[in-house]
């Protein structure tokens, strides 16, 4: 007799719902009977497994915060990177959590990650310029074996990375990734030391530079691949890579090792037959907004591969290698009557070792029409500082024509330009080596007109020929025949030929206004580096070995020259030289200066005189310039003329320089005298005024002698000679007549007196320095004391010796109190500075019926090494011997002669000879 069915229903809906039930219980019920178990095992699992140091809020142990995966997760977690990197964060998120198997957890008492899920998170990768990264936290196994079966193990099968900013920040290779809007997928076995990772991710923002260079911004990325992976040796085979970036698809194939010192790579990046348009648009963002209005046809072909170690210790570099090809490209912008046609382009580049002096270059060529007119070239160089060239260079075009068709934004061209050039040979200026060249360029009607300014620069004709027929520069021609333009209603016509670069042969005029600003607003719209108004009439012919032999009457030099409010630039000075006012008339070889006014951030200078070798000086990079001038200022800031170096270049977003101050650069092809006079100078702390002196600058060094000025109420007669032996040293000869000056002031006032003399704070009364110190100068602007030699006399007068710790210890060993604050009148101290020691010479003086007598030395740290002796009254024929140690805050007085000789400190840098003494050695 068969049961009814109902029954048999009823009792499989049982077994479901008691299933079910216990299913759900034990998705409760585990992380109940588990909870300190899997806690603590991962978080000692942590700590023996990872370097860095690791913080989070709190764990909870859930089934639903990644179902159906049992996951502890960690809140508010930071993960510190290895050394050298251990103070900077590795990893922040707002979770991460720990997938653990059920099955080992269950019927093994094991916990085994085989999941990690991460959230909302910033992963920050650095390495610094000796190939030293932060990543390095994970202790391999070698280094943490134990025969315990039941400890943690790291089983991973898949790794989840949702909406992370993921920075890598690699100064050895000049790499920086930012990526934003992160998420990854990755499965496979990762449990094995050899897998396969499949792996899926999408960027929503990557950005790429190199060498401080973006090449890439703000791009989508879609990628499918295929990894595998050697735990290992840290091994990366990239087997099948499908990447999209933007709409390009892109083929990634290659390995990547990491190596204990560095990175072994073989990368191959391609897109075969891809479309044009798909090319534009994982270009930088203004190309894409360009690409909307644009019809772009075509295929192109992409390849880049990068092969090599990279060891930054062993200086060991890959080779770049980069290859593009177009065909039948077309382009036409927002439906313009001609179109850019028939675009053809073979372009190789290639760098072995990354090094820019093995760079190959061979575009090979390229070509497209523009209707009738037409663009071609074939360039070829090998090398970068003397580089190999092989160029043609053909076009006929329509500049409104190449306008409209590649809708060139933010401005409007318009002219016929013609160019025909070719050049083939090795540039190399200092063997007088460039390619034979022949070339033609010609520019009709030319017209610009850009977004930033609301006129136009017009009527621009221009004739250009370049001509060497031999390849050297004695034979190298340019002819420019003419040159004209109009802006703002004001022409300019240049006349221009130049011959022989080894004698150059020149004939140059040159006429008309033109107002810098507004050109230059022309084209830029952030704010003005330039700035001024010129006004030219003058006419340059000559030879250059007719100027600097003397041969004044064959130049035919002549004209004015008018500038107002003219901001100039050089690589020695921190701050643009401002022209205010300038009138030039040139004759001959002379230019000559009539009430030239300028300022240079506080300063300010008038000017009249003259300048020599101007043609030369500008038309060649040896030239010396000569010149004689009469200089006043009414201030001058010395501290605004402090160079500025570059350190510490770091960058997480961007690239950021620090500046640290440099010491003052005196251009080394000058040969200028100046008889100057300033109302007030200031120098640091040195307040100078009533400035008078004769100042030349000659071969890179300034000396200034015969000077006399006004300081803390004395006449100070100096002479001077200093230059720069780079932009962090400088080297001086300092010669110092200062009469009757108030030490007291001296001390308060005077930055290099305290240090000097700084026992001297308290003391009140009149003296006198003769003195000469030579030494060189840190990038501060600060002697460096080992370095200084020199010596001279203070003379003393009426001076109270109050507060200095020397006599009051003496005065306390010795019972005499008259000897804590004596009084000084008509002492001459004799000192000489050698090797960090100032050695006094023997002197004596009178206090109270006493006759002390003072020699030794002391060292710019402080340290004392004094030999008293303590004449007693009536006539000093009986003394007591002291001998004085220690420092001068805290000195240490014993009776006895021996001491022991200070430590001398050797400077080993360079000391060179100054001019001055160069010239009297040459003299004898």
């Amino acid at each position: 007799m068969k049961k009814p069915a109902k029954p048999v229903v009823i009792r499989i809906l049982k077994w479901i719902g008691i299933s079910v039930s216990s299913l759900i219980a034990l998705l409760f019920l585990l992380p109940i009977l588990f909870p300190g178990k899997i806690a603590e095992e991962v978080k000692a699992f942590a700590n023996k497994k990872l370097e860095g140091e690791l913080n989070f809020k709190e764990a909870n142990l859930s089934f639903f915060n990644h179902f159906p995966s049992l996951t502890l997760t960690l809140t508010d977690l930071s993960l510190k990177g290895s050394a050298p990197y251990k103070n900077e964060t590795l990893l922040s998120a707002e979770e991460v959590a720990f997938g653990i198997n059920i099955r080992s957890l269950l019927f093994d008492k094991k916990v085994n990650i085989d999941k990690i899920y991460v959230s909302d998170a910033l992963i920050n990768v650095l390495v610094n310029e000796k190939g030293e990264a932060n990543y390095n936290v994970y202790i391999s196994e070698k280094e943490t074996a134990s025969n315990n079966p039941s400890e943690t193990a790291l089983r991973l099968e898949k790794i989840a990375i949702e909406n992370t900013h993921l920075i890598y920040n690699d100064k050895s290779a000049k790499i920086l990734i930012d990526a934003k809007g992160f998420n990854y997928v990755g499965n496979g076995d990762l449990d094995k030391s050899i897998f396969d990772l499949y792996t899926e991710a999408k960027i929503d923002s990557f950005d790429f530079t190199y060498d401080g260079e973006q090449y890439l911004k703000n791009k989508k990325v879609n990628a499918d691949l295929i990894t595998k992976i050697n735990t290992n040796s840290l091994a990366f085979v990239f087997e099948q890579n499908n990447l999209k970036i933007n709409k390009l698809p892109v083929e990634f194939k290659g390995k990547f090792d990491f190596l204990s010192n560095g990175y072994d790579m073989d990368f191959t990046v391609q897109s075969e037959d891809s479309n044009l348009s798909e090319f534009f648009s994982a270009l930088p963002p203004q190309y894409v907004t360009w690409l909307d209005k644009s019809k772009v046809k075509g295929s192109t072909d992409l390849s880049m591969s990068l092969k090599g170690k990279y060891i930054a210790s062993k200086n060991q570099k890959p080779n770049l290698a980069f290859n593009m090809k177009i065909r039948d490209g077309f382009v036409n912008y927002d439906d313009s009557p001609i179109s850019a046609s028939n675009i053809f382009l073979n372009f190789d580049t290639k760098l072995p070792s990354l090094d820019t002096e093995q760079l190959t270059v061979n575009l090979d060529s390229i070509f497209f029409n523009l209707d009738n007119d037409y663009v071609k070239a074939i360039i070829k160089t090998k090398g970068l500082s003397n580089p190999k060239i092989d160029a043609k260079i053909e076009t006929k075009v329509n500049l409104a024509t190449l306008n409209r068709a590649f809708g060139l934004q933010n401005m409007d061209l318009r002219g016929t330009l013609n160019t025909n050039i070719q050049a083939l040979g090795i540039y190399d200026k200092k063997n007088n080596k460039i390619p034979v060249t022949k070339g033609k360029i010609e520019l009709k009607n030319g017209f610009v007109k850009t977004d930033y300014y609301p006129n136009p620069i017009k009527n621009i004709n221009v004739i250009a020929t370049i001509i060497d027929e031999k390849g050297s520069l004695d034979d190298l021609k340019i002819h420019i025949t003419p040159a004209s333009l109009e802006f703002e209603g004001k022409p300019i016509y240049v006349n221009a030929i130049l011959e022989d670069f080894q004698n150059i042969k020149y004939d140059i005029k040159a006429k008309g206004e033109l107002n810098l600003g507004k050109i230059y607003k022309v084209f830029s719209k952030k704010g003005l580096d330039l700035d001024g108004f010129v006004k030219a009439d003058v006419s340059f012919k000559g030879t250059q070995n007719d100027a600097i032999n003397g041969n004044y009457a064959k130049l035919q030099n002549k004209g004015t020259l008018v500038l107002r409010d003219i901001k100039t630039r050089t690589e020695y000075l921190p701050k643009p030289f401002i022209i205010r006012e300038g009138n030039f008339v040139f004759n001959q070889d002379k230019m000559n200066f009539n009430e030239f006014k300028a300022t240079y951030g506080e300063s300010d200078f008038k000017m009249n005189g003259f300048m020599q070798n101007v043609i030369d000086f500008v038309l060649t990079n040896n030239a010396v310039l000569k010149g004689n001038f009469t200089l006043h200022s009414d201030f001058i800031n010395v501290d605004e003329f402090m160079t500025v170096t570059e350190n510490n270049k770091t960058a997480v977003d961007s690239l950021a320089i620090n500046p640290a101050s440099g010491v003052v650069i005196i251009p080394p092809n000058f040969d200028l005298e100046f008889n100057a006079t300033a109302n007030k100078v200031n120098f640091e702390d040195l307040k100078l005024e009533n400035l008078k002196g004769k100042m030349n600058i000659n071969k890179g060094q300034l000396a200034l002698k015969n000077s006399a000025f006004d300081l803390i109420g004395s006449n100070v007669k100096m002479d001077v000679v200093y230059g720069n032996q780079s932009s962090e040293k400088a080297f001086f000869d300092f010669k110092v007549n200062a009469k009757d000056f108030d030490i007291k002031r001296a001390y308060n006032e005077i930055k290099m007196f305290r240090e000097m003399a700084s026992a001297a704070e308290s003391a009140e009364g009149i003296v006198s320095l003769d003195y000469k110190v030579a030494g060189i100068l840190n990038n501060n602007m600060e002697p460096i004391y080992p370095s200084l030699t020199g010596g001279g006399t203070l003379s003393v007068k009426k001076v109270k010796m109050k507060g200095f710790k020397m006599f009051g210890t003496v005065s306390k060993k010795t019972g005499k109190d008259a000897i804590a604050n004596p009084d000084l009148s008509e002492v001459k101290i004799n000192t000489k500075i050698k090797n960090n020691i100032i050695t006094i010479e023997r002197f004596k003086f009178k206090v109270a019926g006493f006759r002390p007598r003072i020699e030794g030395t002391t060292s710019f740290d402080g340290k004392l090494n004094i030999k008293m002796r303590l004449g007693l009254p009536p006539l000093g024929i009986i003394g007591i011997p002291l001998k004085i140690t220690g420092t001068q805050d805290n000195p240490k007085v014993k009776l006895g002669k021996q001491t022991e000789d200070l430590e001398e400190t050797e400077y080993n840098g360079e000391v060179p000879t100054p001019l001055q003494n160069q010239q009297t050695t040459e003299n004898k």
